[in-house]
């Protein structure tokens, strides 16, 4: 037999990595070989370790599972990726794809359908949600007789992560140390997403992250 897929879990909540181990350590062709708090600790560890497979959350501290996504499809093209979620979202699965996940899991079948989605994943197949292709289909086929394309993005990336970081309490000068830019960038990205939300202050600033799916409620 071929040796198991090596994977990497990400959740900020222990419960939840302990429950997806249990389930994937049940399979024969799949073994856990990390676990991450965060994004970025999921970041850092891939690069450290010999991994196959990243299961990522997409709510987690300093980095979300979509900006995770998004940084080991840059600098580990080989790895594949799934995103793990509560988050039944049309708007977070185009984003899951572009940020090069082949597939996305919700939390609440996670035990009927994570497994199948691993081995798609190894064989570089995508997997969506049972339920989800004709509406996901129905939803795309609208937006090109309309003219529309993908949903758009309302922040940038860079913008993304500094909101993050701001809704979870970082100072500036913490921001620009995690980010490797100055303080004085962090304070213009942070004018300019006030500016483009229509927001006077962190605190709007940080309803809007937890209704974006960046921080937990």
């Amino acid at each position: 037999m071929p040796d198991p897929a090596r994977v990497l879990l990400a959740d900020d909540h222990t419960l939840v990595r302990r429950g997806v181990r249990l389930i994937l350590e049940g399979e024969p062709d799949l073994t856990v070989v990390a676990e991450a708090g965060d994004g970025a600790e999921a970041v850092e560890l891939a690069r450290a370790c010999e991994v196959d497979l990243a299961v990522l959350d997409i709510a987690m501290p300093r980095m979300t599972g979509l900006q995770a996504a998004r940084e080991l499809s840059r600098r580990l093209p080989g790895l594949r990726i799934l995103i793990l979620t509560m988050y039944d979202n049309e708007q977070y699965f185009f984003e899951a794809l572009k940020a090069g996940a082949s597939g996305y899991v919700l939390k609440s079948v996670a035990d009927r359908d994570l497994v199948e989605a691993c081995r798609a994943a190894m064989r570089d197949e995508p997997f969506v949600y049972p339920g989800a292709e004709r509406a996901l289909v129905r939803s795309y086929l609208d937006r090109l007789h309309r003219g529309d394309g993908l949903p758009a993005r309302a922040v940038t990336e860079r913008e993304e992560e500094i909101l993050k970081l701001v809704a979870e309490g970082h100072t500036s000068k913490e921001i620009a140390e995690l980010l490797f830019i100055s303080a004085k960038t962090v304070e213009r990205h942070r004018a300019n997403l006030l500016h483009k939300l229509g927001m006077r202050d962190r605190l709007e600033l940080t309803r809007y992250a937890i209704r974006a799916g960046l921080i937990d409620p």
